[in-house]
């Protein structure tokens, strides 16, 4: 029997991503799908989408819209993911032609979708996290798992858990276990993932063996072939001692460390409920420095939350200057459905957002062009998994730099050593020791 064609547009996170490579899985296994790059070939044509921001929700409708133009006659088309979750059957009203809609918390049940005129399923608390999936990875050299799923924070500018529900905790034997298959099959490096990662065992569907995240780590970290441990998202608030000194003594695990500020003023975090204080994260941070002076730290930064004031906003570029982020994710408020900040009466105007998010993102440039010209001459394991243009071979450092020499695949899932002698702000170019 020959194989229908599968096309995925993925957008948004990480998780989704993996949310993607699981639907891939289900239907290769059940339902003898084989993914193509070509849209207008597709049996199958699925938008796997994102809510957090404003911009992808539009999106997906001119998306849709390009794709029932282009379709071949048969051929269906499913709206996955967040957008889904929040939007259910308005999506049908606004886009009649789309087959199905399945939500973020419902990835199970594709091979149900996919035969089921206009199917919905977007149960934001349905249980998947004792469901076992089959095998499918983007790249053959790291392995994303999902370590919970859903977020029992009420951040007031986010949609997620209202998208993703309750988090529950997957069981740690099927992580591990996932993590041995993946190292089986040549993957040197796990990518943990999660909405608040470092809350993981707070919450279980049955009764489990009890363990933290940090225990998680340990556990993982014995699984002979595993290298390199990283991870996404960790939450400020649950940086304890034991946590920060596991990541920083544990030689598996990545130095490089996700640190959610959103904003940097307490009064706003207060606002943000985000459960943390300006003088906690800045001493996280310090912490962190001096346990582990080779790691790099990223950010989230959320700029013209509600009622910001200038005073406000200038205590986020005090803790810019002071924690020195290698890597600045950085946004201007969007208001959201479904949460409390869309309420708040007092909106920053948008020329206002733009100036500071134009001054933060100038100055944290600055910043980075001082750390980048540190790194001339410095040498760095490199774990190379992607061919990039005009014969360039690229990876990450340990404490996740993207480097770059110029070689072929036959260095691809190997790891070396590159002195850099080029670096740039996106890239640290080098040539192999």
């Amino acid at each position: 029997m020959m194989a229908k064609k599968l096309f995925i547009q993925t957008l948004g996170c990480a998780m989704n991503v993996r949310d993607s490579e699981h639907i891939i899985a289900e239907l290769k296994d059940k339902d003898n799908y084989e993914l193509t790059n070509e849209m207008s070939e597709a049996d199958l044509i699925l938008i796997n989408t994102c809510s957090v921001r404003e911009k992808p929700v539009h999106k997906l409708f001119s998306e849709v819209g390009a794709f029932e133009k282009a379709k071949k006659n048969d051929a269906k088309i499913g709206v996955c993911g967040c957008t889904a979750s929040h939007l259910g059957s308005e999506i049908f009203k606004r886009a009649p032609y789309v087959d199905f809609v399945l939500g973020a918390r419902n990835v199970s049940k594709i091979s149900t979708a996919i035969k089921t005129p206009k199917f919905i399923s977007t149960d934001i608390n349905y249980d998947e996290s004792d469901y076992a999936f089959g095998e499918f990875r983007g790249s053959p050299y790291k392995s994303h798992i999902n370590i919970s799923i859903g977020c029992d924070k009420k951040c007031t500018y986010c949609i997620v858990p209202h998208t993703r529900g309750d988090e529950i905790s997957i069981p740690a034997n099927l992580i591990v276990k996932e993590a041995q298959r993946a190292a089986q099959s040549g993957a040197s490096e796990i990518f943990l993932l999660g909405q608040n990662v470092n809350n993981y065992g707070k919450r279980f569907s049955n009764a489990h063996e009890k363990m933290d995240f940090s225990d998680l780590l340990v556990r993982l970290s014995e699984i002979d072939g595993i290298e390199r441990i990283r991870f996404t998202s960790p939450h400020p608030l649950h940086m304890d001692d034991k946590f920060l000194e596991i990541f920083a003594n544990n030689p598996k695990i990545c130095k490089s460390m996700h640190m959610p500020l959103q904003s940097g003023n307490t009064k706003v975090l207060r606002e943000m409920k985000r459960g943390y204080t300006k003088e906690w994260f800045l001493d996280r941070a310090q912490k962190l420095r001096s346990l582990c002076p080779d790691v790099s730290i990223s950010t989230d930064i959320i700029v013209a939350f509600p009622g910001e004031s200038d005073e406000e906003f200038e205590d986020t570029m005090d803790v810019i200057e002071k924690v020195r982020f290698e890597q600045i994710f950085s946004f201007k408020y969007s208001p959201r459905p479904l949460t409390k900040a869309a309420e708040f009466a007092n909106q920053v105007p948008e020329n206002i957002a733009s100036t500071r998010l134009t001054h933060l993102q100038n100055r944290h440039n600055e910043i980075l062009d001082e750390i980048v010209a540190t790194q001339n001459g410095k040498i760095h394991e490199v774990y190379f998994e992607e061919l990039r243009a005009n014969g360039g071979v690229a990876g990450r450092s340990f404490n996740n730099f993207l480097v770059q020499v110029q070689g072929s695949e036959e260095l691809l899932g190997k790891t070396l050593k590159v002195r850099i002698d080029n670096p740039k702000r996106m890239v640290l170019y080098g040539k192999l020791v």
